[in-house]
């Protein structure tokens, strides 16, 4: 049995995408040995995956645009691509791209289906593009994989897809996320020029991120001096220009830092430094963050949308992300009482531990083998 795992999300350092495939396949590795193989597009262009320099890796030298558009014609035409994947058994799509492949059984994971729930959120080429492909990839995999109960009543809502052909599989924070000594949180504080109060959150910055309420929100708990600073950890996805816009008309503009882009080592130090993390969105497949910050201690104040609340648990607090007082009234509450913020830091690292990337591969693992028997 030969497993190929697309990793070029991993290796092209996409956000959430990224720690998913990495995480993954780290986790599959002990499982299956030598069974295990990595596929990447711009093959040649970009990796090896780290540390798998000495791995056996295939792939495409295409880029990635070139790549997605290359995958959908093909898949229409029922052209396959088994020459990609020499002696597969079985192909798992961790990126929404699911190349046609015949007589090889194929696993897609599902992260989300934002672009069905907020289309105007989305590059209108972008829009098109997963309109078209991802109802025929899922119609074409053989076995899909939902991180979350949400995208899997997505994927059977909006696709008419069979329940017993997906199978929910959360993530989980790398091992990595745990609590951190005080001087290393002390350290990275002042890399980072964070004051000592402040309220995190992490995430790629688009519209669904829902920062703009977040920042709205924000300016009462200044006036009150219940924190120093919003700290804002993550690149600019895209439209993003509004954003940035609204935020230079806020009186309260400079008490929000924008660190861009932090690597994975500094994030579990960020978290443990803060007074609170927040999770405003308007939808999450996952909402990853969550449970980074829950292991490392950080208490959670969250949107009761989408995934958010499946992955918290009891262990956070929520929040209408369309009502602005209702955010403030929710961190407010927490950053005003210390003893909930130790309360919920406790219940948090209770919560995480519930997840493991070791039980997520042995989880992965047995779809691949229903696959392979035909019972999916």
């Amino acid at each position: 049995m030969t497993i190929y795992v697309d990793v070029s999300s991993a290796v092209h350092a996409k956000a959430g995408l990224k720690r998913y495939a990495e995480n993954l396949v780290r986790a599959l590795e002990p499982l299956l040995g030598e069974r295990l193989r990595l596929f990447q597009n711009s093959l040649g262009r970009r990796g090896p995956l780290t540390g798998w320099e000495d791995h056996p890796t295939v792939g495409v030298r295409y880029g990635y645009r070139v790549w997605r558009a290359l995958v959908l014609l093909r898949q229409a035409l029922h052209w396959p691509m088994n020459a990609l994947l020499p002696g597969a058994s079985l192909f798992h799509a961790t990126e929404h791209l699911l190349p046609p492949l015949k007589d090889i059984p194929t696993v897609l994971t599902v992260h989300d289906l934002i672009f069905e729930r907020y289309p105007k959120y989305h590059k209108i080429k972008n829009y098109l593009y997963l309109k078209a492909a991802m109802p025929l990839y899922c119609r074409r995999a053989t076995a899909i994989i939902a991180v979350s109960e949400s995208t899997r009543g997505d994927i059977v809502d909006l696709y008419d897809i069979a329940p017993k052909k997906i199978t929910v599989i959360p993530e989980a924070a790398a091992p990595n996320f745990r609590q951190q000594p005080a001087e290393r949180v002390e350290a990275i504080r002042r890399r980072y020029g964070l004051p000592p109060r402040y309220i995190l959150v992490v995430g790629t910055i688009e519209p669904r991120k829902n920062l703009r309420r977040l920042v709205d929100a924000c300016g009462p708990l200044f006036v009150d001096d219940l924190a120093d600073a919003l700290v804002l950890v993550g690149s600019k996805g895209w439209l993003y220009e509004d954003f940035f816009q609204h935020l230079e008309t806020l009186p309260w503009r400079k008490e929000v830092l924008h660190t861009g882009f932090v690597p994975e080592e500094d994030l579990p130090a960020i978290y443990g430094g803060a007074l609170l993390t927040v999770q405003p969105s308007l939808y999450e497949g996952f909402g990853l963050p969550v449970l980074e910050a829950m292991a490392c201690g950080c208490p959670v104040c969250a949107s009761d949308a989408s995934s958010l609340p499946e992955v918290g648990a009891d262990a956070a607090r929520y929040f209408d992300p369309l009502n602005t007082e209702e955010m403030t009234h929710c961190i407010s509450q927490i950053l005003r009482d210390p003893d909930l913020r130790q309360e919920m830091a406790d219940k948090g690292l209770a919560r995480a531990r519930d997840f493991s990337w070791e039980s997520t591969a042995r989880q992965t693992l047995a779809v691949y083998q229903r696959a392979l028997d035909g019972n999916t």
